[in-house]
């Protein structure tokens, strides 16, 4: 994972170019898929970024960097057991068919894998988890910000009906939890992301 997230000031500060978004989509997903291993901690604890961004996301990510510093991967295991395994499940449920319907593999994950093959994009062979788990779905919008073939207007389309309805909450779910410590750093980064992604689609 690179330590370093690039940005320019454009539209005022409320624009991100399309790497910024990426990383931050790739390193939301990697923290949602598994617990960070010393690597990763090593990576977030010299993490840095360039340009001009809003001051609510350079304090979450300040905030991350700084909690990343002083936790040890066997803590923030067993905090990612108890938020997300549990015994039969965890605190926190990360897919898009539960905060719809409190299922899983509901119709969200009928009509997200419908509009991720429009779109060209299908779940690796070697992942058990389905398309509609909050590190998956981050994951697709990194493919999506990424690919220069996907407009804005489509990549807000997706957006608006996939992430949006949903995973604000689950952010603010896991701010919430009672085992969430360093977890609560990566809350407030993606619910931060977000509303900023949410705004920035919205502009024309």
């Amino acid at each position: 994972m690179n330590s370093t997230l690039a940005t320019r000031p454009l539209k005022g500060g409320h624009y991100l170019n399309c790497f910024f978004r990426e990383d931050l989509y790739v390193l939301l997903s990697s923290l949602l898929v598994q617990p960070p291993g010393d690597d990763v901690l090593k990576h977030l604890a010299d993490l840095s970024w360039e340009g001009d961004i809003l001051p609510s996301l350079s304090s979450a990510l300040e905030t991350l960097r700084k909690t990343a510093g002083c936790c040890r991967f066997d803590r923030i295991e067993n905090e990612f057991e108890n938020l997300f395994i549990g015994m039969g499940r965890g605190e926190i449920v990360p897919y898009a068919s539960w905060y719809a319907e409190k299922l899983l593999m509901g119709t969200p994950l009928v009509r997200l894998r419908s509009d991720l093959a429009k779109l060209g994009i299908s779940r690796r062979t070697d992942v058990c988890e389905p398309e509609d788990h909050a590190a998956a779905m981050f994951e697709s919008m990194a493919l999506i910000t990424r690919s220069p073939k996907i407009s804005r207007p489509r990549q807000a389309v997706f957006f608006h009906r996939h992430i949006h309805p949903w995973m604000i909450r689950f952010f603010q779910d896991l701010q919430r939890a009672p085992s969430a410590c360093f977890y609560r750093s990566v809350g407030s980064l993606g619910e931060l992301f977000l509303q900023v992604e949410n705004q920035h689609l919205q502009e024309k």
